[in-house]
């Protein structure tokens, strides 16, 4: 009999916004696999912390801080067989992930690694679009609407052609990249529309109008755009 693998998605941040499936799973785990960004302390784990079981075997997958693709996909590598080991033995993992598993997720790369060897089941979470629209008030879409999602780090020309293009939009990774985006946006003059979300659900949390965001934004930051009068009134 070989063990089987979730990925159980955590949710933005808050413990609370966990599901009950996710904290049932993770409360009665005896393996639990989690990732870590350059050694540090890992997020996903200070999510579920107090649903760890004390004694719990935690396989640490560390994954380098370097946009090249090659070192991060040798850490997936390496956690996959550490984790295939495990299942191999008949025991279930329970891999934690931030967000949802499927939404821009870590998750998928080891999904792609042993889904074809072993039965997964992936457990979806509150995404951060949700948890940053819940936060700021502002309704993402209404009727037929349509939602773009475009990631911080494209070129500022693809940037802009895909705002253009868009009637609600969802700027996620934003970090190092706010100043472009935000230039995009005001030379688009639309920076009236736009909302800045960092850090939702969490104690730090900072949600302000684009206009007073700050000049330096972390990783986890998000800013949420619409265009013309808000359809929902």
């Amino acid at each position: 009999m070989r063990g089987k693998l979730y990925g159980v998605g955590l949710g933005p941040g808050d413990p609370e916004l966990m599901t009950l499936r996710a904290h049932r799973l993770i409360a009665g785990a005896g393996v639990v696999a989690y990732p870590t960004l350059a050694g540090a302390q890992s997020f996903a784990r200070s999510i579920a912390a107090d649903a760890i079981a004390p004694g719990a075997r935690e396989i640490v997958m560390d994954v380098p801080m370097t946009t090249a693709r090659a070192p991060a996909q040798a850490a997936y590598d390496k956690g996959a067989k550490e984790i295939a080991g495990v299942l191999e033995q008949g025991e279930d993992v329970i891999c934690l992930c931030e967000g949802d598993p499927f939404f821009y997720g870590s998750f998928m790369y080891l999904f792609a690694r042993l889904s074809a060897r072993f039965e997964i089941e992936v457990v979806p979470g509150v995404t951060s679009i949700a948890a940053c629209a819940a936060r700021a008030g502002r309704p993402l879409v209404a009727r037929n609407e349509r939602l773009t999602v475009l990631p911080g780090p494209l070129p500022e020309d693809e940037l802009r052609r895909r705002i253009e293009g868009a009637e609600a939009v969802a700027i996620m990774k934003v970090g190092r990249h706010l100043a472009k985006i935000r230039g995009v946006i005001e030379d688009l003059g639309l920076t009236g529309g736009a909302v800045y979300v960092e850090r939702a659900s969490l104690p730090e949390e900072v949600v302000l109008p684009l206009a007073e965001a700050p000049e330096r934004a972390p990783y986890f930051s998000m800013i949420l755009l619409t265009k013309g009068a808000d359809p929902w009134l």
